[in-house]
């Protein structure tokens, strides 16, 4: 379980190593049998360790301290009994392109083979505490990755190591069609 955890960590500070989040932005989890490992609430990604994460149960207990999207998380992990991580990043290339509400569609090769099609839900600022669980939740039981409009990527896999991959190639297509946007006049 340890080097589970261990790598949890690894992959959270990536997130912040390489922009996809600020210091104390994003949440990572984790799921091994019936236990979730969660980043905790305002956690800081420099200086976070494997013993910092917090347990929570696919039962939907949550533990004080975990990170304020753990029902989220939570969620996931019951609609989708395949998920068995889920990271939370805001990469900024992938939030200002999807800023208008539409769905991210990759215009460059991998990220259309990863996935041609990424959806956008639109919760308001206000509600998505409460409403965050049940639409990311629905969204990832049918798609690797999604975005909420104005706050960040949600992308889960069945290893820790693939919801990474798929987090920072949805940031590198989302730096290409910026890119394109550019040539084109499209500022």
């Amino acid at each position: 379980m340890t080097d589970l955890k261990e790598e949890l960590i690894q992959h959270y500070r990536w997130l912040r190593q390489y922009g996809l989040n600020d210091s104390h932005s994003g949440n990572a989890s984790v799921r091994d049998g019936d236990t979730i490992w969660a980043t905790p609430s305002g956690c800081c990604a420099d200086t976070i360790q494997a013993d910092d994460l917090v347990p929570c149960s696919i039962d939907g207990q949550i533990t004080e301290g975990a990170s304020l999207d753990a029902p989220l998380h939570i969620a996931v992990y019951q609609c989708n009994q395949n998920a068995r991580v889920l990271l939370h990043s805001h990469g900024p290339h992938s939030v200002a392109l999807t800023m208008n509400g539409q769905d991210f569609r990759p215009i460059d090769f991998e990220g259309q083979y990863y996935f041609p099609h990424v959806p956008v839900l639109i919760i308001e600022y206000q509600d998505y505490l409460e409403e965050s669980p049940e639409q990311i939740s629905r969204a990832l039981s049918q798609n690797k990755i999604a975005i909420v409009r104005g706050h960040g990527v949600y992308a889960t896999a069945e290893n820790i190591n693939l919801a990474y991959k798929w987090t920072c190639s949805l940031e590198l297509s989302a730096q290409i069609a910026h890119i394109q946007h550019l040539e084109e006049g499209h500022v």
